[in-house]
């Protein structure tokens, strides 16, 4: 197919399929509010939202405590109970072990102190050398400083300006009321904030049914069943994350305590408690743990025999958990990319500070959780989540348009390694090629880029061919493959079948391919094109050796007037040879059907054209 080329100097444009729309910019709008409203109301904000969280963590425990017939508002008390003396013991446990430690440090102060020493002059000992070398090579050649004024003396001294006196002010000592305020003060804000969270959180279970109707009635009444099953996963997705995120940091904590006590680290149940609640961190909260841990034990010992075993149990530990604990807990993907993560943990930052660090990813997997059912937030589903952006048959076609046919190679080869090699071709490449041939058809290809992704197609089909797919087979397909086996031996000989592009830009790929897969079967096949075809009948093969042809196009959907000239024409040539036209997906009422020809048969698909062709049509 010759394609128009654009004039030298000139492109072809790509106009958006629409304009921007206010609907756009009331979006924008919109977004800046709600992120302006986030920022100023935060002190409002963050107690309710630590409410639902801490409502999704609680809801599995109270749903248990309810399957025991114990009534609503008692399983519920039971529930905040449990979390207020779970909390409370933590706090203590993490008091009494900053109490013991502050008692023992003064045993350790002079190795710290020499470790200290010793790190200074490995390090700032060594800047500053070299930072006084470099000064005085500077004084060498820089000029001398200019002269100090004279001294004042006798009437000059006289007439100088007196120096002010310093004035230095003192204020009284706190009383025991101030100093006693002063001490509570610290501790009055989080003690407030976590009075509110548990009384919203308790109303937010007793009317978590009341609740739920009340999202539906406003978000989704006409759709009753969408927004149900948008609620429901968000919550049960939510509860499963926050409780299987509760227990592995519970036993990360664990794992470390234990593992600091037995090398000797004192403090060993706070570093722990650090741990698995600074693992609520995304990537750097564990480190702090580890790191405070670390220079702790290299402190106390003259050896670093401990801070190097400290710093290696929390390596370990890490990597147990997120390689192997984190997959078997939340699956393959939890939700959220690793950028994704990053992002929310600095957006949340900047709104709320330590807390938005803490909240981050449970935040934004809400937002993710909730983008997949509306549509106006599926753009946070799209940027934040870990499910690929664009289907396997696009991000092929991407590749070819970024003339880079080596990671298509590369796609391929991931993709066979779970499905069969026809299933490639069918949803993979020829979904591929209808968007090249939308943009063919539209004419914002130029023909040398359409040459382009011909050519790397062919190598890639040319490449494909020494794929195995034996491991694909199943028990089911047996029968099959040995009628294939069998329809094959009886076409044998030389042409058996003919196998015959279209004029679109891209059907000479998909007849190489079609043959590749009839070879693939043991059908001997023949290619050629369709100017041979339409020129002369040199290129064609012997009637009495064809006994099928097969017509492959992608334009076979529409029946264009050139595709039924050329089925006209092969019947001509080979009155007896069965003709099947296919690829493009079915046909249209006025398609080639509409004829008396009882031997031109259609094949919506791929695997319905190999099997026709290897003569066992699929049911």
């Amino acid at each position: 197919m010759n394609l128009p080329v654009p004039p030298q100097g000139r492109h072809n444009r790509v106009f958006p399929p629409s304009p921007p729309t206010l609907h756009a910019l009331a979006s924008v709008i919109i977004g800046a509010v709600v992120v302006c409203g986030l920022y100023f109301g935060r002190a409002v904000l963050i107690p309710i939202t630590l409410s639902v969280l801490l409502s999704f963590l609680l809801a599995p425990l109270v749903r248990t405590l309810r399957r025991l017939h114990l009534g609503q508002f008692l399983s519920i008390f039971l529930a905040v109970l449990a979390t207020v003396l779970a909390l409370g013991g933590v706090g203590t446990l993490i008091g009494a072990q900053i109490v013991q430690l502050a008692a023992d440090l003064p045993q350790y102060q002079d190795e710290i102190e020499q470790k200290l020493q010793t790190v200074q002059q490995k390090t700032v000992g060594r800047a500053d050398s070299l930072m006084s070398r470099a000064s005085t090579a500077l004084q060498r050649v820089s000029p001398a400083p200019p002269p100090a004024p004279p001294q004042l003396h006798g009437r000059a001294a006289r007439n100088a300006p007196a120096v002010p006196t310093p004035v230095e002010v003192r204020t009284p000592p706190p009383t025991p009321m101030q100093l006693a305020l002063r001490a509570i003060s610290p501790v009055i804000a989080p003690l407030e904030t976590g009075l509110i969270v548990l009384v919203v959180t308790i109303f937010i279970l007793l009317q978590r049914e009341d609740l739920r109707d009340r999202l539906i009635s406003l978000f989704g009444s006409d759709d009753l069943h969408r927004t149900t099953t948008a609620i429901n996963d968000a919550s049960q997705r939510l509860s499963r994350y926050f409780v299987a995120q509760l227990g592995l940091n519970v036993s990360v904590g664990a794992v470390i305590s234990i593992g600091l006590a037995g090398i000797g680290v004192p403090g060993a149940l706070l570093f722990g408690a650090m741990a698995a609640l600074l693992r609520f961190v995304p990537y750097i909260g564990i480190w702090i743990a580890a790191g405070l841990a670390t220079v702790l034990a290299a402190a106390i010992q003259p050896q670093w025999t401990m801070g190097v075993l400290t710093l290696l149990l929390f390596i370990v530990v890490d990597i147990a958990a997120g390689q192997f604990a984190e997959p078997l807990l939340y699956g393959r993907h939890s939700g959220l990319s690793p950028l994704a993560v990053v992002v929310a943990a600095i957006f949340w930052t900047w709104l709320w500070g330590p807390i938005g660090l803490v909240l981050s990813t449970p935040l934004t997997l809400c937002f993710v959780t909730l983008g997949r059912y509306v549509d106006k937030l599926n753009f946070l589903t799209i940027l934040l989540g870990d499910q690929p952006a664009l289907t396997p048959a696009q991000m092929c076609y991407q590749r070819l348009l970024a003339d880079d046919p080596h990671e298509a190679l590369l796609q391929a080869d991931r993709l066979l390694a779970g499905m069969p090699l026809i299933d490639y071709y069918e949803q993979v490449v020829l979904e591929g090629l209808r968007f090249a041939r939308n943009d063919a058809l539209r004419g914002v290809l130029p023909a040398e880029q359409v040459e382009r992704i011909n050519q790397a197609l062919l190598d890639i089909v040319e490449d494909l061919e020494s794929v195995d797919d034996s491991r694909h087979a199943t028990a089911d397909e047996s029968p099959g493959e040995g009628r294939v086996q069998t329809a094959s031996r009886e076409m044998a000989g030389p042409n058996a079948v003919l196998c015959v592009p279209g004029r679109g830009a891209f059907d000479t790929v998909v007849a190489a391919i079609v043959a590749q897969l009839l070879t693939r079967r043991g059908i001997a096949c023949t290619t050629t094109s369709y100017e041979q075809v339409r020129s002369t009948r040199a290129a064609m093969v012997d009637a009495r050796d064809t006994r099928m042809i097969c017509v492959a196009s992608l334009d076979a959907p529409e029946s264009p007037p050139y595709l039924r000239n050329l089925v006209r024409r092969l019947r001509e040539r080979t009155a007896q040879a069965v003709i099947i036209v296919g690829i493009g997906g079915p046909q249209r009422e006025e398609g080639l059907l509409n004829n008396d020809d009882a031997n031109v048969r259609i094949a919506a698909g791929l695997k319905d054209l190999i099997e026709e062709c290897a003569g066992t049509p699929v049911d």
